[in-house]
Formats: structure tokens, sequence, C-alpha cells
């Protein structure tokens, strides 16, 4: 993997702190399935739609989704397969059944 400058590795974590917020992620896992509008997420989270612009427009700032135009109508979704991928990788990483303890150290247990 090439190294980061630092100014990249400060986007980098500027995109994963914007996801760290439950209603913003909820929008994004929410657009991986098709376009969405603000009526529509808004609704289905249960936020207002000020609210939800307000998120909406932090995520497309930060190239997560972006807006699509349908007549008067805009819809969001997911702004490439980067993105995409990464979100889908780590849903499946998080449910996927495992076999190991999480006891916050990165070495084993000896064997008995």
């Amino acid at each position: 993997m090439r190294q980061l400058s630092p100014e990249q590795v400060g986007d980098v974590a500027e995109v994963f702190r914007l996801l760290g917020e439950p209603n913003r992620l909820r929008i994004v896992l929410g657009c991986l399935e098709g376009d969405r509008t603000v009526g529509e997420i808004g609704e289905a989270l249960g936020l207002s739609q000020s609210l939800t612009s307000h998120h909406l427009r932090l995520l497309r700032t930060a190239r997560i989704l972006r807006a699509i135009r349908h007549g008067r109508h805009v819809a969001y979704a997911i702004d490439d397969d980067h993105v995409r991928d990464v979100l889908r990788n780590m849903v499946a990483h998080l449910t996927e059944p495992h076999e190991h303890r999480h006891d916050h150290t990165d070495r084993e247990e000896p064997e008995p």
C-alpha cells in the first residue's frame, strides 16, 4: 500500500468520522440498495427534512454520496464502487460468524 500524506490521512479520518455518526451511517447504508430521495431517507429514518438535508450535504462534500437529478426531484446514491465496496466489506466483516474472542490483544492464547 502506498504511503499517504498527512493531509490524505486526515481526509480518510474525516470520512470515517462522518460515518461514525449513526444517522449518517444509516443514510449511507440505505443508499447501498439504490437511489433514495430526501423524503424517502427522512421517512425511513424518522428524521426531519432539514436534518436529513444537512447530513446529505456533509456526505456529498466528503464524496460518499452523490446527487442525481430526476426532473424536479433529487435522489442520492453511493458515489462510486470504492465507497460501496468498503461499506459492503465492513458489513460482511461484522456480520459473518467468527471463532475468535474479542479480548483486545493481538496475541493468541497458548493452547492448553
